[in-house]
């Protein structure tokens, strides 16, 4: 095995992550960006940051307990871990300064964000009606001082931690209100007025009716304090064989919550006391848990993306609407389409209700014997699902392979399992050891006494909400030397012994790494033998070391490297001697960046694929993954001229040079990338 070459530098994975969500931050600073927009990047930011503590830094913690490298052998995770410490704090900071400035900025359109010291008389009498009926009835307050043991805290929720007390009395009293965000509303709008719109967080109704809550108490003051824990997310999967594969994923969801803390929040303004009382109750160890003193009273920062759209028009985007693709308007039959040419979708320029009415098509087909799908990541109300079911009512045979490791999905998965196999579906949960992570569906139909294949290849989910507002690309195909390949993907599914051999489709574990290695290698070699080479690459992450040192060998030899990479990129391109042919940018925009895409020069014939895959260790060994070769000459021009066109961008692209400090490319020059698509794709 090749060692990682000393000379070549690499940006650790957690680092380059927190770089990516400092990305997501600076959305929440550009003025550019419509008010309540950047309000909602914050969330995004906040969103992040918890499932980052929850995977990553709780991998961090575990490693240093059993003294495991964390991607080197140099690198420490105690190391690590002080580093994210800085980092976030610091981010923490920034936070907090543009949360302020927002809210400044609300206050000059009339939109106010109030907490219970500005309410007026007539706005009192609303929180205390709304407090009483709507939020009063679902709040179980804990009396500290009566608990002997204290309820473990839910990691994705808030509390406030509340001090009673009374004139001229020493003795105090602590209770712990868990806010109700599940059954009511985190915003609360009350009533306009003249001098505008007003909002109020449902913990702050709970601060101004405190003495309703306990009012039985002999205490005339009340103080509240939010805190937010967050826990270990990692299932746990033993190797139990008297027990089903849905039977241990439950049960580790349910393990789940009683994941050790990896994080505590807390107000910085809250008293020595009472947080001493906390952390001693909680069981919370200084030595292990990060605690992290804030000075906003507001937690889980991640419900503000659904700040309610109150105010003038420009303060949010005006409404995207995704547009047919101009093959398929007005077509009766997209099967028909689909056999005479290849279809490239790219979501959400063109809708995804394309997709979902191929399935449709295919529920009612009388040709139509049989659909296949893998499903990692469907909507809450999914028109994937009902289409499915109705296939099966029609007689259709339906296969689903569901991925139950779908980390934050797997209780809904379970559930989609379960509906699917009541209707007579064949269900597959997922691959022994491995995740399967590859888009794909199988249609097939009997035409003229024979088997037609028909099949779709996408890079993202089978989700008609996220194909809202991620980029993804999806390719309708009955080109035999694709669907052939996905036939043998679904035996391999149903019969994890016959792999079948691929020429077309390159399947991850078992031959991604090698022949993207080989793609890399060839472009070394034309090099140089003075042949113009060139690798252009879209992903979502970069950090397996392999792949990433022969990039830079092929930089070494001349080859040109574009990347474009949304979140954690370990290159370090432009440095003098191992990656000055490399330059790496990353989009934050609008629309989540989700589509994989690769392009190889190869003299002159280029070679273009779309893939499922990011090029990270755990895809490469440990998902099953797709690259689909695109052949069509007409969808490898509409590919490329989609990366030209983002390679182009000035307004929201950030340079990756290993500073972290994510640089405008020119912030002189106004390219917006998405902005250009939506019109190329409407011309």
């Amino acid at each position: 095995m090749r060692r990682f070459p000393k000379e070549y530098k690499l940006i650790n994975r957690e680092i380059g992550w927190l770089a990516f969500n400092g990305r997501v931050l600076q959305e929440a600073e550009d003025p550019s960006v419509p008010l309540l927009e950047r309000i909602k990047f914050l969330g995004i930011f906040s969103s992040n940051l918890d499932e980052f503590f929850r995977v990553r830094v709780a991998s961090l913690r575990r490693r240093a307990k059993l003294r495991i490298p964390a991607v080197f052998p140099d690198e420490k995770p105690e190391k690590i871990l002080n580093q994210i410490q800085d980092i976030v704090l610091n981010q923490q900071a920034r936070f907090e300064d543009i949360f302020r400035s927002l809210t400044d900025e609300l206050e000059t359109e009339n939109v106010h964000l109030i907490n219970e010291t500005r309410l007026t008389v007539e706005q009192s009498h609303f929180v205390r009606d709304y407090f009483s009926r709507v939020v009063r009835p679902v709040l179980v307050p804990i009396m500290l001082d009566q608990v002997v043991e204290l309820p473990e805290l839910k990691g994705h929720a808030i509390y406030q931690a509340v001090t009673m007390s009374k004139k001229n009395r020493k003795k105090m009293e602590y209770a712990l209100i868990e806010i109700p965000t599940e059954t009511v509303p985190r915003f609360v709008v009350l009533p306009s007025n003249p001098e505008g719109h007003f909002v109020m967080l449902v913990e702050d109704v709970i601060r101004f009716c405190l003495n309703d809550i306990f009012a039985i108490f002999d205490y005339d003051t009340f103080t509240s304090y939010t805190i937010k824990i967050t826990r270990d997310a990692e299932l746990d999967l033993d190797n139990d064989i008297s027990e089903s594969y849905i039977d241990k994923i439950q049960r580790s969801i349910s393990q789940r919550r009683h994941g050790q803390p990896v994080r505590f929040i807390y107000e910085e303004k809250i008293s020595k006391d009472l947080l001493h009382f906390l952390i001693k109750k909680l069981g919370i160890r200084r030595a292990e848990e990060s605690l992290i003193p804030v000075r906003r009273r507001y937690h889980n920062f991640k419900d503000f993306i659904e700040f309610p759209k109150i105010g003038a028009s420009h303060l949010v985007y005006p409404e995207f609407q995704s547009i047919e693709h101009p093959r398929l308007i007005n077509q009766t039959s997209l099967i028909q389409v689909i056999a005479s040419e290849d279809v490239l979708l790219h979501y959400p320029y063109h809708t995804f209700r394309h997709f979902i009415d191929l399935l449709r098509e295919a529920a009612i087909d009388p040709k139509v014997i049989s659909i296949k799908m893998t499903l990692y990541r469907a909507a809450r109300q999914s028109n994937i699902i009902n289409a499915l079911v109705n296939a099966i009512r029609n007689g259709k045979q339906v296969t689903v392979v569901i991925e139950l490791q779908a980390r934050f999905d797997e209780e809904a998965n379970i559930n989609w399992s379960k509906i699917l196999a009541e209707a007579g579906a064949k269900i597959i949960v997922g691959v022994p050891q491995l995740k399967v992570h590859a888009k794909l569906c199988l249609i097939t139909r009997k035409e003229s006494g024979k088997l037609r294949l028909y099949g779709n290849i996408s890079t993202g989910n089978y989700n008609e909400t996220t194909a809202r507002f991620y980029t993804d690309h999806s390719l309708l195909t009955a080109d035999r030397r694709i669907t052939s390949e996905i036939s043998k993907l679904f035996d391999f599914f149903e019969n994890n012994t016959r792999l079948g051999s691929y020429s077309h489709l390159i399947v991850s574990p078992f031959a991604l790494r090698k022949k993207i290695l080989l793609l890399i290698h060839q472009e070394i070699r034309n090099a140089r033998r003075g042949i113009p080479a060139k690798i252009t690459i879209k992903l979502n992450g970069l950090t397996d070391p392999k792949i990433i040192a022969k990039l830079y060998d092929a930089s070494r030899e001349g080859v040109v490297i574009n990347l474009i990479v949304r979140g954690t990129c370990a290159v370090v391109s432009g440095k003098k001697g191992f990656s000055d042919g490399i330059k790496a940018i990353s989009i934050i925009d609008r629309f989540l960046e989700h589509s994989r895409i690769y392009s190889f020069h190869n003299a002159g014939d280029e070679k273009i694929y779309i893939s499922s895959s990011d090029w990270m260790p755990r895809s490469f060994d440990h998902r099953i993954e797709v690259a689909c070769p695109i052949y069509d000459q007409r969808l490898q021009s509409e590919l490329k001229h989609y990366i030209a066109t983002q390679l182009s961008d000035t307004a929201k692209a950030r340079v990756l040079n290993g500073s972290l400090e994510n640089p405008y490319p020119d912030p002189s020059i106004a390219i917006r990338s998405q902005t250009q698509l939506i019109q190329w794709f409407r011309t």
